[in-house]
């Protein structure tokens, strides 16, 4: 498959869209009066990884530069995102596969402190064939075989409604970062400006149309999108979603 970059612009009122795909990922900066984010587009999971520690070193890798470092020679990094709530020493919260391999099992509580626990949460998880977005309970029941998964919260979006536990007038405005589904497409968003849950579940429902949306983060929130000139690097973070383009291995 060769390698299309489409850049296009339009302004339609108050929307400010710029779009590139590439390869098999999809990127635009969405802008309106209330929201400006950076949203990128997957259709296809195969190329979809979980990274949270060095292979050989088993310590944190913290960063997405390091992630790069963990591919082969012929591997690139497309895309890269904090992907789930981590503890002090950036082991995760909650669920955590990767490469078919669970490293903590389902987070099953809900009551303690932090958004984690808001109800109710979520876990992504996805194989070669298929992605999900489900709620805790949810996942629980089902025999889904995940190659990768990550659990977080709280849901932002239940089945095309927003979390009713939001406030429409909440005060609490921060940088965030979520994941949506939508006919088996997942949509990582991440806020340019502070906003709050209610408003972020909003522009999912609305904007994206997405049927479910889980919250990955807010204030540590931190990017690695090279289309839109983004790459941040302020915060060590636990678990990291990213996408890896493979073209040239299949030359090797």
């Amino acid at each position: 498959m060769k390698k299309i970059l489409l850049i296009k612009c339009a302004v339609i009122t108050l929307l400010s869209l710029t779009s590139i795909t590439y390869a098999e990922l999809y990127t635009r900066r969405w802008q309106t009066d209330i929201v400006d984010v950076d949203i990128v587009q997957i259709d296809q999971p195969q190329n979809l990884r979980l990274f949270l520690n060095d292979r050989q070193t088993h310590q944190p890798l913290g960063k997405f530069k390091a992630v790069a470092k963990q591919l082969k020679a012929c591997e690139k990094l497309l895309f890269a995102m904090n992907a789930g709530m981590y503890h002090a020493d950036y082991s995760p919260v909650g669920l955590y596969i990767e490469a078919a391999r669970q490293q903590k099992k389902l987070n099953t509580v809900k009551q303690a402190y932090g958004n984690f626990y808001l109800q109710p949460n979520g876990v992504l998880a996805w194989n070669r064939h298929h992605s999900l977005i489900a709620k805790t309970e949810s996942y629980q029941k089902l025999k889904f075989n995940a190659e990768y998964a990550t659990q977080s919260g709280p849901m932002l979006v239940i089945d095309g409604q927003i979390n009713p536990q939001f406030l429409k007038d909440s005060d609490s405005f921060k940088i965030r970062n979520a994941v949506g589904i939508k006919d088996q497409s997942l949509y990582f968003v991440i806020s340019r400006n502070a906003l709050s849950f209610y408003q972020f579940a909003q522009f999912f429902q609305q904007q994206l149309k997405v049927q479910n949306a889980l919250y990955l983060d807010g204030s540590i929130s931190s990017a690695y999108i090279p289309q839109l000139k983004r790459s941040d690097s302020l915060f060590n973070l636990g678990p990291m979603v990213a996408y890896i383009d493979q073209q040239n291995c299949a030359t090797q």
